[in-house]
């Protein structure tokens, strides 16, 4: 059971796995919360606001909503993928959770405002906690009573894996705002690993099943249904995401400063950014070069000295590409990230310290069918697609299939990248 908690097995889990995991997952949220409040000095947790993420308080309080809108509050869940995207719903345990935490009734702006958490009284933070231990309690309850059936318990494996990933993003946002966490996390002290430099890795040209099939059994995102054979020719691939030493190569070549390596819209984001902040170099990084002989990231407000060994970390999918041209190489696709991650483990293909873009653009696989929430296919042609995981994500999230994306300018998650010879 202990392996499975933490496993990407838990897709497959029935329900007494997965009732641990859920507990698992709220308490550890409520404690990175706690953490937050800490480090900030400020239990309301009123941090500066940002375009790119929802303060703590929201990204808390609408895990816990997303779970009671889904499970108990939708009397057609054990329809699981074939629910209607608009079920009738029951009222949630608090009069105002729709208001505070439904994304389609509170804008982003509007998350920020300073009178958005009222509703939650004096005490918001011990508010939102209460309403978090409620909707977990109901949860766990119908979850007992559930079949064990891979659509019945599809919306509580959902619920797991989107409080997960906004743990994860809770963590960015500490990051984007310099909070002091990192000595205080045991699931950050460590850092990022510095990989032993292996060569790069071939590959004889093969089929590959990419996708998942509608037998397979277990949890799947949406994305990542539609199993479908694809030829891959001959690839040969880095054996680790591109370091930090390789990257301080491209900087000291004045790669910010040479339009021939970036595409047009790469070139267009990236002179906005030189205008805004003086961009050369990845995000939070303060100092790199060659002649500096060191590479400086803040992280979590303290600037760190990088291990050359490092992943390159913080890197916008532009950045990413112009470092491929500048070395002769390009992005790895999809499928060649995924033969790599699922058959290359004894041969020194090592992933899971950076999410790690990709060559394409999210794009539905065959037979695409938008699971009841239906997030992902307003992305379609316009993200890029984002593999494997980070640092800060649940070993249970680290499956070799699943499938991430961004907008190609988002350099605020803990993203890298890996690339393909030409």
């Amino acid at each position: 059971m202990t392996e499975v908690l933490d496993s990407p097995q838990i897709r497959q889990a029935g329900r007494d796995a997965l009732s641990l995991a859920l507990i698992d997952a709220r308490n550890h949220l409520l404690w990175l919360l706690d953490m937050v409040a800490g480090a900030l000095g400020d239990p309301e947790m009123r941090v500066a606001p940002s375009t790119e993420s929802e303060p703590p308080l929201w990204l808390a309080g609408h895990a816990a909503w997303f779970a009671e809108f889904w499970i108990s509050r939708n009397p057609q869940r054990a329809l699981g993928p074939r629910c209607p995207s608009q079920p009738t719903r029951l009222a949630s345990l608090w009069p105002t959770a729709d208001a505070l935490w439904n994304p389609a009734l509170a804008s982003r702006e509007a998350r920020w405002q300073s009178d958005h958490l009222d509703a939650l009284g004096a005490a918001p933070m011990e508010a939102a906690k209460a309403y978090m231990l409620e909707t977990l309690e109901v949860s766990l309850d119908l979850l007992a009573k559930a079949p064990e059936s891979d659509e019945a318990l599809y919306f509580y494996r959902l619920a797991l894996c989107h409080e997960d990933m906004l743990c994860e993003r809770l963590l960015v946002l500490a990051q984007s705002q310099g909070l002091a966490i990192n000595a205080k996390l045991p699931l950050l002290a460590p850092g990022v690993r510095a990989n032993q430099a292996r060569n790069a890795l071939l590959f004889p040209a093969s089929q590959w099943m990419l996708g998942t099939g509608a037998g397979a059994g277990g949890f799947a995102f949406d994305i990542e249904m539609g199993e479908h054979r694809v030829a891959v020719p001959e690839f040969e691939i880095d054996a680790q995401p591109v370091c930090w030493a390789q990257f301080v190569e491209f900087v000291d070549d004045n790669g910010y400063d040479r339009e021939d390596l970036w595409s047009a819209h790469g070139w267009a984001w990236l002179q906005n950014m030189v205008a805004h902040d003086g961009r050369r170099a990845p995000r939070y990084v303060e100092q790199i070069g060659v002649a500096s002989g060191a590479v400086m990231q803040t992280r979590f407000g303290r600037a760190t000295r990088m291990s050359g060994a490092h992943p390159a970390m913080h890197v916008s999918w532009w950045e990413g590409q112009a470092w491929a041209n500048w070395a002769g190489r390009r992005l790895a696709t999809e499928v060649e990230w995924e033969i790599a991650a699922t058959s290359a483990r004894q041969r020194g293909f090592s992933w899971g310290d950076v999410h790690e873009w990709t060559a394409g653009s999210l794009q539905p696989w065959p037979g695409f069918s938008a699971s009841p929430v239906g997030q992902s296919a307003p992305w379609f042609g316009i993200a890029k697609v984002v593999r494997g995981g980070s640092f800060a994500t649940r070993l249970r999230m680290k499956h070799p299939r699943n499938r991430g994306y961004a907008l190609p300018e988002r350099d605020d998650a803990f993203v890298g990248f890996r690339t393909c010879a030409v």
